[in-house]
């Protein structure tokens, strides 16, 4: 069997815990208690939770702005998610970053960030400073279909093949950017293809399965270790959920939204569980019983927090002397 029923678990725990995660953040918008933008990762989640039984430990993840799902994956506890939602000063970015800027070095959660594409040279950056001190370890980029028409992409795939870094770009192809469909916006359809351009390694997977990433993650992570370059993977992916917590999402079809809900990989990979035998319906509801008391608890956690005192205002804008990624 070429997945055990520890890494089956574990990609449905970390599925579940995205998912009702994001509901209740869709909740506590709604209630006013979670502000400014919020961009929900529900239907993406097979994407980070195949990407976690791929990496290894020092690997570092970068991303846009649809962060939350990246930093529960990554270990990221709720609390502090969740309390960064709040604008909490016990929050993972210290209630400075809220929705879009997710954050956490103890992690290797290297963000969170809100200007479309700026992720991806500094993925680059991050590969570098890997090969640069011999770390064996990868970089890891995400960023969405929209952010594949920036510039800065093509420079950042140049650098990265010239140097042959240590990286894995990942598009999550979620097929609508903001709200404009990928076939209004490029007469490339194939995202992948514009990595084949650099003459890099590039596939397109199937996102809404945690095999087929954790297979598409494993391979490219292994190829950019050791020393062959970078690779770029297009995984095709689906948002059930506007673009933002702002977007109705009317320019999709009830049709089409239901089609890809035959594919969830929450309950494909519960489907899977049990037609195996891994656990029964009453270890999984158990299983769903203790994600809605962490997430409830982190609810709690977030409103009996403070938020951060003015002084801190001036502080996490320059750092001095202290470059975690490059050393002596």
């Amino acid at each position: 069997m070429k997945f055990s029923k520890k890494v089956y678990l574990e990609w449905y725990r970390s599925i579940l815990l995205q998912r009702r995660f994001e509901e209740k953040a869709a909740q506590l918008y709604g209630q006013q208690k979670i502000k400014g933008f919020c961009h929900l990762y529900i239907g993406q989640e097979a994407i980070t939770a195949g990407m976690m039984s791929a990496i290894k430990k020092g690997d570092k993840v970068i991303t846009a702005y649809r962060d939350h799902g990246h930093a529960l994956a990554m270990g990221v506890p709720a609390n502090a998610v969740m309390a960064e939602l709040f604008g909490k000063e016990t929050g993972c970015t210290g209630g400075k970053g809220g929705s879009m800027h997710m954050f956490s070095k103890e992690h290797n959660f290297v963000g969170g960030h809100g200007i479309v594409g700026a992720q991806i040279p500094m993925g680059a950056g991050l590969a570098f400073a890997e090969q640069y001190n011999n770390t064996g370890n990868v970089s890891l980029t995400f960023f969405g279909d929209g952010a594949a028409r920036q510039g800065a992409l093509h420079e950042a795939f140049n650098m990265a093949m010239l140097w042959k870094l240590p990286a894995v770009f990942i598009c999550e192809n979620n097929q609508y950017a903001m709200g404009t469909s990928v076939e209004r916006t490029t007469n490339l359809l194939d995202i992948y293809k514009i990595g084949l351009g650099f003459d890099m390694p590039s596939f397109q997977v199937d996102g809404m399965k945690c095999e087929t990433v954790h297979d598409a993650i494993a391979d490219a992570c292994e190829h950019a270790r050791t020393g062959k370059g970078p690779v770029f993977l297009e995984i095709k992916t689906y948002r059930y959920r506007g673009h933002s917590m702002s977007d109705p999402a009317s320019y999709r079809s009830k049709e089409e939204v239901a089609d890809y809900k035959t594919k969830d990989p929450l309950e494909t990979t519960k489907e899977t569980i049990l037609k195996k035998k891994f656990a029964s319906e009453k270890e999984l509801d158990a299983m769903e019983d203790d994600i809605m008391t962490l997430v409830n608890a982190s609810v709690e956690f977030a409103e009996n927090s403070d938020y951060p005192d003015a002084s801190e205002l001036f502080t996490d804008v320059y750092i001095e002397n202290d470059y975690p990624y490059i050393t002596d």
